[in-house]
């Protein structure tokens, strides 16, 4: 007489690094966009365009330095995270919908102009308040440089950053916290990313005080507010975000201390005027949406899973 044993299916098993990502996908996107950019930024905090510790040199002094070592962390980090966590938990369609969404640019032509006029506008004002109320006219050579310099950081600091922290990371955030906490939260963590970056001529190291990354977290924490308001009230567009946030960079790089003497090439002094716009933008904004910042469930539900809730299973073709 012979005894069958019932042979029970044994579940392969998992562990390990992916694991991990699997799991905590949001925590490992963080931990992975802030740690591979402070690992890449290294060599240049330690270099001459930082502390100097180290006699690295690159071609093209302080601009090779952006180009060869800032740029660099920056892609690795967010963008670089964002992709390799959505390809672990969600596979080659996560992919290709996360890469999709790059590409939204159809949306209405009211926040082209918003953006593109009604930022620099609130900023020429903050600083007229900053700057005491001196002015004087913008060089020509300026305004020529101004739309270049504004494609050139879309495709530079714009696409490095915002596919991570505003396309990745916020939406998963909102659903799990609200959108109030999440922006907070994220910009937080956005600010800290830059803390490296003080160490270095980006951040005028030879003058650092400790006020002055503070002063920078505080402004990424209140701009983040209205930079949540725009990707959700866009149908989270992430392009209008990159504007959004290259078009303060291009008018602090550009405008700002040719226009305004007060204010002149002074970091911090750019920094207060910088400051005082985003919280003037981020009250404005908290009060207007009452907290809730654009963000809605069912329409993020939607753009999350646009497959299941386009229409019932049973009007589906059978083709």
């Amino acid at each position: 007489m012979s005894t069958v044993t019932e042979q029970v299916p044994v579940s392969p098993r998992r562990g390990g690094v992916l694991d991990v990502v699997r799991r905590y996908p949001l925590w490992s996107f963080v931990v992975l966009a802030v740690g591979a950019s402070w690992l890449v930024w290294l060599p240049m905090v330690l270099g001459p365009y930082g502390l100097g510790i180290w006699d690295i040199q690159v071609p093209g002094g302080d601009d090779g330095w952006v180009l060869f070592g800032m740029l660099p962390g920056a892609f690795v980090g967010p963008i670089g995270a964002a992709f390799f966590v959505t390809a672990v938990t969600e596979g080659r369609a996560g992919v290709r919908a996360w890469l999709k969404r790059l590409t939204k640019w159809k949306v209405n032509w009211r926040w082209y102009v918003g953006i593109l006029l009604g930022t620099p506008a609130a900023l020429l004002l903050a600083s007229f308040v900053a700057g005491g109320g001196q002015v004087q006219a913008l060089p020509v050579q300026t305004l020529l440089q101004y739309l270049p310099f504004l494609v050139f950081q879309i495709f530079t600091t714009g696409l490095a950053e915002e596919p991570g922290w505003r396309d990745f990371a916020l939406p998963r955030a909102q659903r799990r916290f609200g959108a109030l906490a999440a922006s907070l939260g994220i910009g937080v963590l956005w600010g800290v990313w830059h803390l490296p970056l003080f160490l270095t001529e980006w951040g005028q190291v030879e003058s650092l005080h400790v006020l002055r990354p503070l002063t920078f977290i505080a402004f990424c924490i209140l701009f983040n507010v209205i930079m949540t308001w725009v990707f959700n009230r866009t149908g989270q567009s992430l392009p209008m975000a990159m504007l959004l946030h290259v078009s303060i960079n291009t008018y602090a790089s550009l405008v700002i201390s040719d226009m305004f003497p007060l204010i002149g090439d002074g970091y911090d002094n750019v920094q207060r005027a910088l400051l005082l716009a985003a919280a003037v933008g981020a009250v404005v904004t908290l009060v207007a949406t009452r907290g809730k910042l654009g963000y809605d469930p069912q329409a993020d539900e939607q753009i999350a899973h646009p497959v299941e809730s386009a229409r019932p299973l049973a009007a589906a073709p059978l083709s």
